[in-house]
């Protein structure tokens, strides 16, 4: 049976030390900080990790240290195949399995990488399923860049009745499509994971089996608190849900490197260097400290409300339907 990857999971960023390489003591503390925060699953190697700027090398090493530090408290998924030809992904794809880590995600637009159309995708994915380790339960994640390509009905389906697929993290960022992809894969072991905020818990609500957006590496315990409390205190869901979704709208504001400032300021690690973003985040986007001034006090203050209320209601015995858990 095919491990359970869903829940609330952290796409990571990595952080590097000043003469640019990873650091490794800071991405130790940054897992501890991810667990203590109500993580489900750790995706290591993904887009937040900066994984087109890394070599293969350092994507192997840094899969197979996450997996280490996690140390089975809960499941880490890794990626990493950014090439275009379909021997160097298996290339990429089959030296992150041997890390070990608890499951492996496809990238669509790696796929029919040079949009053919037709059946080119499956085609691509049929060769690649061939020939990757059978044990490995897959992912798949429509990563933004080079550009975003979503998977059609068909293609989603095939997907979910290979039996090799636990989790889609759905870029889609349409509520619509989101249920009814959730309504397709009814059944299957293919969870729908939604990546967006703006409808981070009305997918819950409908059917999604968590959350895996870029505000994780903010406030994960929100999200988590939403995901597992907000049928006992739907008024109080309703307020935060607000706030995580205006929270989320500074992505643009030269994230990755705007979440290292966050955890610069937590003292999680130091440098705030990014490969990615290597511009003056401060001159581009004006009042951004103050911006970040604005995001740490509303999480403060709704984790200090939800305290409260769970003080004044707290959590049924473990077992009734009042709390709901995808876990």
């Amino acid at each position: 049976m095919k491990k359970k990857i869903q829940g609330i999971i952290p796409v990571m960023i990595t952080p590097f030390t000043e003469s640019g390489g990873i650091d490794y003591p800071g991405l130790g503390r940054l897992v501890e900080w991810y667990i203590d925060n109500g993580s489900d699953a750790l995706f290591a190697v993904c887009q937040s990790s900066e994984m087109q700027f890394l070599t293969l090398g350092e994507r192997v090493e840094l899969a197979a240290f996450v997996k280490k530090a996690a140390a089975g408290r809960v499941p880490v998924i890794a990626s990493g195949h950014i090439s275009e030809s379909l021997e160097d992904q298996l290339s990429e794809l089959t030296a992150i399995a041997a890390t070990g880590v608890d499951g492996m995600v496809l990238v669509t637009n790696r796929l029919d990488a040079r949009q053919e159309g037709g059946t080119k995708f499956i085609d691509d994915l049929k060769w690649l399923l061939d020939r990757l380790p059978k044990q490995i339960p897959l992912g798949l994640y429509e990563c933004p860049a080079p550009y975003r390509r979503l998977l059609s009905d068909d293609e989603l389906m095939f997907c979910a009745h290979s039996g090799r697929f636990v989790i889609l993290k759905d870029v889609s960022c349409d509520l619509e499509t989101v249920m009814r992809r959730v309504v397709l894969t009814h059944g299957t072991p293919l969870a729908i994971v939604n990546a967006n905020a703006a409808i981070a818990y009305d997918a819950m609500e409908g059917g999604s089996r968590g959350f895996t957006g870029v505000f994780t590496n903010f406030h994960p315990d929100l999200y988590k608190w939403l995901m597992t409390e907000s049928g006992r205190h739907p008024e109080l869901a309703d307020e935060l849900s607000v706030f995580l979704a205006l929270s989320a709208m500074a992505e643009p504001m030269g994230y990755p490197k705007l979440a290292k400032l966050y955890h610069q300021r937590l003292g999680t690690f130091e440098c705030t260097d990014s490969r990615a973003v290597t511009f003056d985040v401060h001159e581009k986007f004006w009042a951004l400290e103050d911006l970040l001034d604005k995001i740490v006090e509303g999480t403060e203050l709704y984790r200090g409300r939800i305290a409260d209320a769970m003080a004044r209601h707290p959590a049924p015995i473990s077992g009734t339907a009042s709390s709901r858990s995808y876990k």
